[in-house]
């Protein structure tokens, strides 16, 4: 009798606006709520409540250092183990993280999204597929946009001026150098259901050896 297969994690990371969402929603239509867990990075943004609005919309939430890494890392390694985890809740309007947790069920495949996860060392070495989805500056910048107006309730004005102060100069810094140690580089403008195709080929392949 074979032991139990240990969940096979994967990294969906690139660029802000890059289409890593409709990625990983196409891996979960594909392999349905009992075939794999998400976990999202932003989830895990370090809770502001402490400093005034002000403030907290001063913070730079495009650093490494603006997400609770080591919390994620040790979730995932829960998950690898086959224990479920009570992930965090992040509310985007206040930068606050809220009271109540979400319980996230090892499955077969882990699927973890967010800009920076192959940026930070200790997250990187935790997937045993690392995925990074490229698209043109203008279109990351353009979906970013519509994305914090209509989900997280900011102007276009706030947009974008973080996007100027924070987001590409990151970007530059740490996500763009961090495509390099990706093992799959995949272009955010093909659609997202032959994209999941391609990355569950390589995690099947994988897996059976």
């Amino acid at each position: 009798m074979h032991p139990a297969r240990s969940p096979f994690t994967v990294a969906i990371a690139g660029g802000s606006g890059s289409g890593k969402t409709s990625l990983t929603r196409a891996l979960v239509g594909r392999l349905g709520p009992l075939g794999c867990a998400v976990l999202d990075h932003d989830s895990y943004y370090r809770d502001l409540g402490h400093l005034l609005p002000a403030e907290r919309a001063a913070t730079n939430f495009d650093h490494p250092a603006s997400l609770e890494n080591e919390l994620l890392a040790a979730q995932l390694r829960e998950l690898r183990a086959g224990r479920a985890v009570e992930r965090p809740c992040y509310d985007f309007s206040t930068h606050t993280r809220l009271a109540a947790t979400r319980r996230v069920e090892a499955r077969p495949i882990i699927v973890c999204e967010g800009i920076l996860l192959l940026a930070v060392p200790e997250l990187r070495d935790a997937f045993d597929l690392r995925v990074f989805v490229d698209a043109p500056a203008d279109v990351r910048a353009l979906r970013r946009v519509l994305r914090d107006i209509v989900e997280r309730g900011r102007t276009v004005e706030s947009v974008v001026e973080q996007y100027l102060e924070t987001v590409r100069p990151m970007h530059e810094r740490f996500v763009e150098p961090a495509r390099e140690t990706a093992d799959l580089v995949l272009s955010g403008q093909h659609p997202p259901h032959e994209l999941a195709e391609m990355v569950l080929a390589t995690v099947h392949g994988r897996m059976e050896h």
